[in-house]
């Protein structure tokens, strides 16, 4: 199976093998490794050093449950905890930014739609950055949403997957797509109150009491931009992009 990173995935067995994306910095991957192995908000992997592929990088992973797609019963709660959880860790040495900006970059070379590129014009110089001096410098998955949360078994904590992207930087990066999606209309308020709540009552560091959307709004706008990219068949999140403008 391939990503729309470009990654590829290939499960075998109890193992699931990841070759990553042909840009892949392995130096940086290893860093990640490193986190994902210490960490107990991360899905360890199998080895903590990439393998060389030609000219990319693999690496091993243990076989886990993910998140079915049934609107009654999703985790909202479970992942703010967890992201809050992620979020106070320890920050290792010489880790590097987390990866949204990047995807942004990433975003523009390959798109020519025209609504999504005029919506990237008009977002602010905060999001072209991994963090910023008057905001929280912690740990940032980098790439979260729902898909990314694994168990080894049913019952057992939910984890988090897909290290690509993660980094240091501004924690509200991971709040982004789910508040975005959430402004978009296409998740329910109920859920993303249940999410912001648990992230809050678990001692998050990414949004202050009060109103989180002056915080939330620049990241929100990214996120809904990128998804609008990737599914231009989302008539919601196309709308979303047209009043951006």
């Amino acid at each position: 199976m391939q990503t729309r990173s470009g990654a590829q995935i290939v499960v075998d067995g109890d193992v699931v093998y990841k070759l990553h994306r042909p840009e892949t910095n392995p130096r940086q991957l290893t860093a990640r490794l490193a986190v994902a192995v210490q960490s107990d908000s991360v899905l360890s992997p199998l080895d903590a050093v990439p393998e060389p592929v030609g000219t990319r990088w693999r690496t091993r992973w243990p076989r886990v449950q993910t998140v079915a797609p049934e609107p009654d019963c999703l985790p909202w709660a479970a992942a703010g905890r967890l992201l809050a959880r992620l979020h106070r860790e320890t920050v290792p040495r010489r880790q590097p930014p987390h990866g949204w900006p990047q995807r942004l970059r990433r975003m523009l070379r390959h798109t020519a739609d025209v609504t999504v590129r005029h919506a990237a014009a008009g977002l602010p110089d905060v999001v072209w950055r991994a963090g910023s001096a008057d905001r929280p410098a912690t740990l940032v998955h980098g790439d979260w949403h729902l898909g990314q949360l694994g168990r080894r078994a049913p019952g057992r904590p939910w984890l988090l997957l897909d290290i690509d992207d993660m980094g240091v930087g501004d924690p509200a990066w991971d709040l982004a797509r789910p508040a975005g999606f959430w402004a978009a209309g296409l998740i329910p308020d109920d859920d993303w109150a249940t999410f912001l709540d648990a992230y809050r009552g678990a001692d998050g560091p990414a949004v202050p009491q009060g109103d989180p959307w002056p915080v939330l709004e620049p990241v929100a706008r990214a996120a809904v931009i990128c998804a609008a990219a990737h599914h231009p068949e989302d008539e919601l999140l196309r709308e979303a992009c047209s009043r951006m403008r």
